[in-house]
């Protein structure tokens, strides 16, 4: 990549400070809103749409994100934060301002626009903003917000729905919002480079359909939508080969390490992201454990996930990515292994595990990301970011849908010795997506690690 931006200690670190908090803004917002759910259904009706405004969110985030990431490297990165911010915003005061279940789910869809934007933009800032061994430092910073909106954003949702209102769970992410858009505005410097392009709008048209009819699809177990979704991603993929500004990273995805990356974030975010939303069936249904215990089998993840990436960032002044993505991937394989084994183990046994499964994630993850970061052109970063967020997302969305069917709703619905049993076959096939991404990251080329460039004299 290009040389950093000259800018001061200070103004760095509050340009960085108002990314972070738009970070915080998605990453609250996603763990608030489900426990003022059901207050919502007392209040406006529609049980029967309940999972509507989870699904609607979700879909809009992810098949927005990769067009969020191939605009920036088009008209520059700051201007598309502040939309994405501004409209975030607007769907969350929409949210509040709902008064039926349709444009509740209307104003989801807003919000799932605007957060499609805030990640992917924000770490390919970051990497613009800092050399390696420093960006790893702001990402596991990142990554902290997520791990601290998992533990405090429930408690907090649940203390404004009794106390105030369910409206207050998205007003809540007002505030920290026009705290992100001032810092942007004054601090933020444009760190992509505009040029003019010839935008594949075909092939932009056929991508967010194509995974818009997968995630829904996925979301709703309806297999011919998938069906459909897949053959018109493939077509996606054809036309935008031939185009000279494709909304896909396509000059990267020729490089080995960029597509090892997508391929680690597809096969990883499946595996964990698939056992994660029925871990708390595993602790209600078969421990006996209640609500409570069905949420905090999955902290133990979050924290490892959480400062297994605080470590990566000082590990890679010393150790290739390479090494680092391998030993996140052979953790997972063995404990992935040891969870097939444990289906009738006491909870703190699975939670031990889980904090495991977590350090994987925060090892392979991270380095993934900053590897193929760091192999990417200025022109192709925004592309390569939010490409390699989408196959996490996008692999999330496949293994959960996998691993219900593997389960089956019998045991889902029955609970005990059943679902332990089809919870076993759930790990099994992590299992084999966690080998298989362990495997194409042993054909990565390690190196060493790139020292840090000398600080500009203004920086």
């Amino acid at each position: 990549m290009n040389a950093l931006p000259n800018l001061s200690p200070q103004a760095r670190q509050l340009a960085t400070t108002g990314l972070i908090v738009g970070v915080f803004l998605a990453a609250l917002e996603a763990s608030v809103v489900a426990t003022a759910m059901p207050s919502v259904i007392r209040d406006l009706g529609g049980e029967g749409l309940y999972a509507l405004p989870f699904a609607v969110y979700l879909l809009t985030s992810t098949v927005s994100s990769p067009l969020w990431g191939r605009a920036s490297d088009v008209v520059g990165r700051r201007r598309l934060y502040l939309a994405a911010v501004l409209i975030f915003l607007i769907g969350s005061a929409l949210c509040g301002q709902s008064h039926s279940m349709g444009l509740l789910i209307a104003a989801r869809v807003v919000q799932g626009i605007g957060a499609g934007g805030l990640l992917p933009l924000t770490l390919t800032m970051v990497g613009e903003l800092y050399s390696l061994q420093e960006r790893s430092r702001v990402q596991s910073l990142i990554s902290g917000v997520w791990g601290v909106s998992g533990l405090v954003g429930p408690l907090l949702g649940g203390w404004l729905t009794e106390t105030l209102s369910w409206r207050w769970t998205f007003y809540a992410s007002l505030p920290f919002g026009v705290a992100a858009l001032l810092l942007a505005l004054r601090f933020l410097p444009e760190t992509g480079q505009p040029r003019p392009a010839r935008i594949d709008w075909a092939g932009a048209a056929l991508f967010t359909l194509g995974s818009g009819l997968v995630v829904w699809g996925l979301e709703q177990w309806q297999w011919l939508l998938v069906g459909l979704g897949a053959v018109t991603l493939v077509g996606a993929i054809l036309l935008e080969r031939r185009h000279p500004d494709p909304l896909l990273p396509m000059r990267a995805l020729r490089e080995r390490l960029p597509r090892v990356a997508f391929a680690g974030n597809l096969l990883g975010g499946a595996a964990y992201f698939g056992v994660i939303a029925y871990l708390p069936l595993y602790a209600q249904g078969v421990t006996g454990g209640g609500a409570t215990a069905g949420g905090a089998i999955l902290t133990p993840m979050l924290v490892g996930w959480t400062l297994t990436a605080i470590v990566t960032s000082r590990l890679v002044k010393t150790v290739p990515l390479a090494r680092i993505a391998q030993v996140g991937f052979a953790v997972l394989v063995m404990m992935f292994g040891a969870l097939t084994f444990a289906v009738h183990a006491p909870l703190w046994v699975t939670s031990a595990l889980g904090f495991a499964v977590g350090t994987g994630m925060g090892f392979s993850m991270l380095s993934l990301l900053l590897a193929a970061q760091e192999t990417s052109s200025r022109e192709e970063l925004g592309a390569v970011t939010s490409g390699v967020l989408f196959a996490r997302q996008m692999g999330g969305a496949l293994g959960t849908a996998l691993m219900a069917l593997l389960i089956g709703s019998a045991a889902i619905q029955s609970g005990g010795f059943e679902l332990a049993e089809g919870l076993r076959r759930a790990y099994l096939l992590a299992l084999g997506l966690v080998i298989l991404a362990l495997a194409l990251s042993l054909r990565l080329r390690v190196t060493r690690p790139a020292q840090a460039p000398a600080p500009a004299s203004n920086d």
